[in-house]
């Protein structure tokens, strides 16, 4: 390569590239003025589960780089995958064409997701994925002669991202309400989030009880609902939210009966964060053979057969998967569902099809990670090998399960969360700061304290997770 060609990298440092962050950089989720007193922090390279700044000091990644991160960071095996297909497409338009990885991409989803799901819709991330397939429920009621049906609901304290559309299925007030004048009114149905219960009552009484509320809504709505969405499992956004998986079974029974589409939003828990590769497997394996603890309210979900596909759990009308499909590299989403709704809009008419896209629909290099990211799962039986980590975690946070500010310790999968009693306002600022001090990337949700760290943390990080986050609990309470 001639000289004039190569651009030399620019050397940086921690002070210089938080000025150049602030002058130029508007940053997501966060209110700017707040970073006069609290520094970004400044990350110039990945390594397995840690992050690096420019002085070489180390954060232990808990929370996967906002839930996407399932092997490490600069994974040999994904970049790898990712320097050959760069040799061969880095992109090519899918309207009217079709390329290699994407076909083998929908074909592997399409053995790995529940039974049925034999379409996939290509987006670039999970509010995408929510916007398509609430526009596809609505536009099949439309194509099959019930234009009336376009109304949603989802639970209490959903999250199903922050784009317009999918806002009118979010109920976060500190989302919604600034935007109210731009949004779509949907109802929520309560959730069947256990830590609601009341006192004596079981994690499945409770779910079965809040599935009767559905099914009152929905024998009252159906007429004009297109779909109810719902996480499966898990709400994230509410704190880690966990709930009884037949809470699944019944919402699938009552959707089939009253005629609505079931969205499951699967782009946080899906790819093996619950211990299945998709969440919506458990809802109708039994109990107690191995997933899930929280102070005993819920039994444990069973664990499938770890590949997903024929007679495992419920099969939703849309699936949603985003986040960790790419193991963290590049923007992905998709929306897999039925051939009955991909007939829906399969006819001579430009207008009954589905008219959705953008520039980069199914990439290439997005769909090779995607490939590579799902080739690990298969090589190195990454969800039984994480049934055996999530044992062991649960062993050595037994101090935190005990500690006197701990409440509503619970497990899911590779997910882990409690709330801690304290007296400060800012506890999340606060965790947050002494988490960097002590090595730890914590982002705790209010008083919400959770680990969704990446599967290949091994037994010695656990066990220094847990130490230094009783130390972290010490210094707060």
């Amino acid at each position: 390569m001639p000289a004039s060609y190569v651009i030399m990298p620019r050397m940086t440092s921690n002070h210089d590239l938080l000025a150049r962050s602030l002058s130029a950089v508007w940053h997501p989720c966060t209110q700017m003025k707040r970073h006069e007193t609290l520094p970004l922090v400044p990350i110039a390279r990945g390594e397995g589960i840690w992050l690096y700044d420019f002085d070489g000091k180390r954060y232990l990644d808990t929370v996967s780089s906002w839930w996407v991160n399932l092997f490490g960071h600069c994974n040999p095996r994904i970049n790898a995958a990712l320097v050959d297909q760069l040799g061969k497409l880095e992109h090519v338009m899918l309207a009217g064409f079709t390329h290699e990885p994407v076909v083998q991409l929908s074909e592997k989803l399409r053995a790995l997701a529940p039974a049925g799901l034999g379409h996939c819709f290509y987006g670039s991330d999970g509010a995408s994925a929510t916007e398509i397939a609430l526009k596809m429920s609505a536009h099949y009621w439309r194509n099959s002669g019930q234009p009336q049906k376009f109304e949603f609901i989802s639970l209490q304290n959903s999250y199903h991202g922050e784009t317009l559309g999918a806002l009118s299925v979010t109920d976060v007030a500190l989302f919604r309400d600034a935007y109210g004048a731009l949004i779509k009114q949907n109802a929520t149905v309560p959730s069947p989030d256990w830590r609601a219960a009341e006192v004596g009552e079981s994690a499945e009484d409770f779910a079965l009880r809040c599935a009767d509320a559905l099914e009152a809504h929905l024998q009252q709505h159906h007429a004009r609902l297109a779909a109810f969405i719902v996480e499966p499992l898990i709400q994230g956004a509410a704190g880690m939210a966990m709930y009884h998986p037949i809470y699944l079974k019944r919402a699938r029974e009552l959707c089939s009966q009253y005629g609505v589409h079931l969205i499951a939003d699967e782009i946080a828990v899906g790819m093996g964060r619950t211990g299945t590769m998709f969440a919506c497997e458990q809802a109708t394996l039994s109990p107690n053979v191995g997933g899930n603890e929280n102070n005993g309210n819920i039994p444990s979900p069973a664990g499938g057969r770890g590949v997903g596909g024929e007679g495992c759990g419920i099969t939703p009308d849309f699936l949603l998967i985003s986040k960790g499909i790419t193991g963290g590299y590049l923007p992905l989403s998709i929306v897999m569902t039925t051939a009955a709704i991909f007939q829906a809009f399969y006819a001579d008419e430009t207008a009954r099809g589905f008219l959705h896209s953008h520039s980069y629909t199914g990439n290439p290099l997005a769909c090779r990670a995607a490939l590579a990211t799902l080739d690990i799962f298969e090589q190195d039986d990454v969800l039984n090998t994480n049934r055996d980590k999530a044992a062991f975690f649960n062993r050595i946070a037994q101090p935190l399960r005990e500690h006197p500010k701990v409440r509503n310790f619970r497990h899911t999968g590779m997910v882990w969360a409690f709330e801690v009693d304290t007296p400060h306002a800012d506890f999340a600022q606060r965790c947050f700061s002494l988490g960097l001090q002590h090595e730890l990337l914590l982002r705790p949700m209010g008083n919400t304290v959770y680990f969704m760290p990446p599967y290949i943390i091994s037994e010695e990080e656990m066990q220094m997770l847990v130490a230094r986050t009783l130390h972290i609990l010490e210094m707060l309470t």
